[in-house]
């Protein structure tokens, strides 16, 4: 750093107390399933920004890891569902290797969910309805968008839009074969509530053999 970069920010200086709510394990409900839903609805009723923005963590078969943000489009007892497209390179990865890994944070509420577990593809018709209810642009970009692929440039991208766009003048464009979603089935959740000095709640579900048990985890 020279003498005339101006001085990185004092991270450990940065200090949040939690104060909120707590979180027992006497009081969550049995089912993950159902207790995810209480927190998203309480998230969306609280008027939050992208209250289904997830941080999706994939791995190469080599253990590489990498993560992005995503949308979830489903959350019921078959999985949480997202879509994508199938040559971007969270799709490569699960292809490869179908671990995965999904981060909810919802900091105006002190919470966060995460959840592990195994992904595999929906089926067509899946995604054939969740396309067919995205805005008509959107469907053009998907289809547009060579995902994670290399670009020569931004123009490249806008006349594919263009062309696209020209051909179905009113959204109405197949879903591309290359298009479509992931489920996301669970084996593990964690609900974190924020607390006082540090001592915050974590409320671990584990599957197995069908059934899910619950403990609760030190901070």
């Amino acid at each position: 750093m020279s003498a005339t970069d101006p001085p990185p920010p004092d991270l450990m200086r940065l200090r949040v107390e939690y104060q909120q709510r707590a979180l027992s394990e006497h009081e969550v409900d049995p089912d993950p399933i159902r207790q995810f839903h209480v927190w998203l609805q309480e998230a969306i009723d609280a008027g939050l920004p992208e209250p289904n923005a997830m941080t999706l963590a994939t791995a190469t078969p080599e253990g590489t890891p990498s993560a992005r943000l995503v949308l979830l489009k489903q959350a019921d007892h078959s999985g949480f569902a997202f879509f994508t497209n199938y040559l971007s390179q969270k799709a490569r990865e699960l292809e490869r290797n179908p671990r995965a890994a999904l981060v909810f944070y919802w900091p105006e509420l002190e919470r966060q969910v995460r959840v592990e577990g195994i992904a595999a593809r929906t089926t067509d018709k899946e995604s054939d309805d969740y396309f067919a209810t995205r805005p008509p642009a959107s469907r053009i970009g998907a289809a547009a968008s060579p995902q994670s692929q290399p670009l020569a440039s931004r123009a490249w991208l806008e006349r594919r839009f263009a062309e696209l766009r020209e051909r179905y003048p009113d959204g109405d464009i197949p879903r591309p074969p290359h298009w479509g979603g992931y489920r996301v089935r669970p084996h593990r959740f964690e609900f974190w509530q924020g607390r006082r000095s540090r001592l915050h709640d974590r409320i671990e579900y584990l599957l197995a053999a069908g059934v899910w048990t619950l403990r609760r985890l030190a901070p």
